[in-house]
């Protein structure tokens, strides 16, 4: 997975998204572990043969993606990951954005009911093709898009969900209310926009972004899979430990 996000065949990369690419390559590949320090500037100035600007340009953007942590006169660490326990509870979006002081407003954007595609059956780890429904929304904080969704619902699992048209209310909440889900696993990671985000949240295309990807299950049945994408300046994941946790 690479920030820079997907680019269209035959498309050169700048030399900023180069170093952003190599960067992050190295270290979501575990090639470059947990406080392994980010060669210095000037390293890097001398390696790409490009300007400082360049380069401060690129780690600024893998700080805030949440790849890697600068440190006054010690230079640039990869960062530590943070704990699945950040994102443990299922939110609903609407709590989170009304919890900032902003209005809330959500958009169905897209609804598909279809045939389970392979990839469709290795995000729901369906073992045989069924119905799905694939959904795509918008949260807004306030008039500024605040998430993007994209969603897929087993039919198998969730069958009313078929006649629901999810205009008037989003498909996370109108799940929890319906479903009790049994288990849930969560992934976090860092990415670019590519074109299409960067549409649905008003950024710019190769802005860094935060991705949240959830499946849930009831009683060892798969229900949905979800991932939700945030500009990375506007999301932060927050957890409180106690000493029994470790």
């Amino acid at each position: 997975m690479s920030i820079i996000g997907t680019m269209d065949v035959g498309e050169p990369l700048s030399l900023h998204q180069r170093i952003l690419s190599d960067i992050s390559e190295r270290i979501l590949s575990g090639a470059w572990a947990p406080g392994h320090r980010i060669p210095f500037e000037h390293e890097l100035t001398a390696e790409y043969k490009c300007s400082r600007m360049t380069v401060n340009k690129a780690l600024s953007q893998l700080a805030k993606a949440g790849l890697i942590e600068r440190r006054r006169r010690t230079g640039s660490f990869v960062r530590r990951p943070q704990s699945q326990a950040a994102v443990l509870e299922i939110h609903d979006i609407r709590i989170e954005v009304e919890a900032l002081g902003l209005p809330y407003r959500y958009e169905r954007v897209a609804r598909h009911k279809r045939r389970s595609s392979a990839e469709d059956r290795a995000l729901l780890e369906l073992d045989a093709a069924g119905p799905v429904l694939a959904l795509e929304c918008r949260h807004f904080a306030g008039k500024r898009p605040f998430a993007h969704e994209r969603r897929l619902i087993n039919l198998a699992a969730v069958a009313e969900a078929a006649n629901e048209e999810f205009h008037a209310v989003a498909p996370g909440p109108w799940l929890i209310a319906r479903v009790p889900w049994s288990a849930a696993e969560h992934r976090i990671r860092a990415v670019a926009a590519d074109r299409h985000i960067a549409a649905a949240l008003d950024i710019e295309a190769g802005a860094p972004c935060l991705v949240v990807e959830r499946r849930t299950w009831s009683a060892e049945h798969p229900v949905t899979h979800v991932r939700f994408t945030y500009a990375a300046e506007s999301h932060t994941l927050v957890a409180r430990f106690t000493p029994s946790q470790g």
